[in-house]
């Protein structure tokens, strides 16, 4: 036995005399705890721990950094990159059993929330009071680990994304030490920004272990539309047109011809297979009605079809139900294989030429790869449905994968709007940061100078 390996088995038997049955060496829950929802091949970690407060996860951090052991953060495993497959084994901490909603401040319109809670859990949680957390990706996601990744979703256009709706966190760090990284006022000018550093680090840096967020309250009116177009080229002009006219858009979101041909037929949908537009109205009765108005004025200068619009619940409901389960939707298109899901983003004024020369890229390629995108902020997703298996479809999704990433990036775009970088694209950091890349490394270093917090992610050291 190396040296390593009996530090890891030294290990894992101190935490095992501390956590008894909350750790387990089981094949079958290492193997659950192997994968996310990426492309990217599993690997077995060599232990998963359920650890229940703050404390307990600084516990087990204080006995893998005493062993050099690799920990990974674990939440629902829904990430896109890669970024909680424990790359070089180690112990992934599971934190379902952090679960609990702490505090609700309805008069500040914030809450903090541990680490597994996921958004529709709170969104449940909180509805009764008048108040919602739009922040909305694909995947019911935890709170933590949305934050780790800087997630956004649907909503982004009009409410930001987790970077702009995290007031503050509370983090195990590297060596065990428990911090706070802000308190709950709106703004302040104290010192370096840690909340901002953690959020986006991918478990990196240190567990987030409580989450402190933003709520909004939920607006008077809500209308859902749909609109499709006789050309990808007037579905993106309508988008541009109606952020720069400073209509507050809740939602936009682009999908197009393949995409839409799957939606219909995983979510029981009719509309046209073409180049389509969701969206959604928030405001006054009266605003959200001026603001339909004016959006489908906009679309029908643009090839728009029929604008349908609804502020019925179980309608809204259906067709936003629909745009969450696009994942899926993708999958059945052929049975049995997987999508390498990538996304990139880029200004506004440029989103137009990088996804028609994007969907130029795919109509010479013999991969099928529907496109949806969060349009409004320029932010826009790739599907690769492969055979994981077959080399020949591995390196087209990534020759395709490359040219969309180059692109975005000569078009002063970044290599993900809000999957993170994960195992997938790091290769894409350095191209898109420089120099930058470095200071990263030594904040790195800093915090982690035994490289155990998920290593291998991000960048290389």
């Amino acid at each position: 036995m190396s040296v390593a390996q009996e530090s890891l088995s030294t290990a894992i038997d101190e935490l095992t005399n501390i956590f008894a049955d909350r750790i387990t060496t089981n094949v079958s829950v290492r193997d659950t705890h192997s994968r996310d929802e990426s492309w990217h091949h599993p690997h077995k970690p060599d232990a998963v721990i359920f650890p229940h407060t703050t404390e307990e996860v600084s516990k087990i951090v204080t006995v893998c950094a005493r062993y050099k052991t690799p920990i990974i953060a674990y939440g629902t495993g829904t990430s896109l990159e890669g970024n909680v497959i424990p790359h070089h084994g180690g112990i992934v901490v599971d934190l379902d059993r952090m679960n609990q909603v702490l505090r609700v401040n309805v008069e500040d319109l914030d809450c903090t929330v541990q680490a597994r809670v996921t958004r529709k859990q709170l969104n449940e949680h909180i509805r009764d009071q008048g108040i919602f957390f739009p922040i909305d990706p694909g995947a019911d996601a935890s709170l933590g680990g949305m934050a780790a990744t800087r997630a956004s979703g649907t909503n982004a256009v009009r409410y930001g994304t987790m970077r702009e709706n995290v007031l503050g966190l509370t983090v195990v760090l590297a060596d065990g030490r428990i911090i706070k990284t802000s308190r709950r006022a709106r703004k302040s000018a104290a010192g370096y920004d840690l909340t901002r550093l953690f959020v986006g680090s991918e478990g990196t840096l240190g567990i987030i272990t409580e989450v402190t967020l933003k709520l909004y309250g939920i607006p008077e009116a809500m209308a859902s539309a749909v609109c499709s177009f006789d050309d990808l080229k007037g579905a993106i002009d309508t988008v541009i047109q109606t952020i720069q006219m400073g209509i507050p858009i809740a939602r936009i979101e682009l999908l197009d011809d393949v995409q839409m041909d799957a939606v219909n037929k995983y979510s029981d949908l009719n509309y046209a297979v073409k180049d389509t537009l969701f969206l959604e109205f928030h405001g006054s009765e009266n605003g959200v009605k001026e603001q339909a108005e004016f959006v489908q004025t906009i679309a029908s200068d643009n090839t728009g079809g029929e604008f349908k619009w609804t502020t019925k619940p179980e309608e809204r409901s259906k067709l936003w139900a629909a745009r969450h389960d696009v994942t899926y939707a993708t999958k059945s298109i052929r049975p049995g294989c997987e999508v390498w899901a990538t996304d990139v983003c880029v200004p506004i004024s440029n989103l137009a030429n990088c996804i028609l020369e994007t969907k130029e890229d795919l109509k010479d390629s013999f991969l099928i790869a529907p496109l949806v995108g969060h349009v409004g902020d320029g932010n826009f997703h790739l599907g690769f449905v492969i055979n994981r298996e077959d080399p020949k479809e591995l390196e087209e999704a990534e020759r395709l994968n490359d040219r969309l990433v180059m692109r975005a990036l000569a078009m002063d775009g970044t290599c993900t709007g809000e999957h993170g970088i994960g195992l997938g694209k790091m290769k894409f950091l350095t191209a898109e940061h420089g120099e930058s890349v470095g200071v990263m490394r030594e904040i790195k270093k800093s915090l982690d100078p035994l490289n155990i917090m998920n290593p291998g992610k991000i960048f290389s050291l």
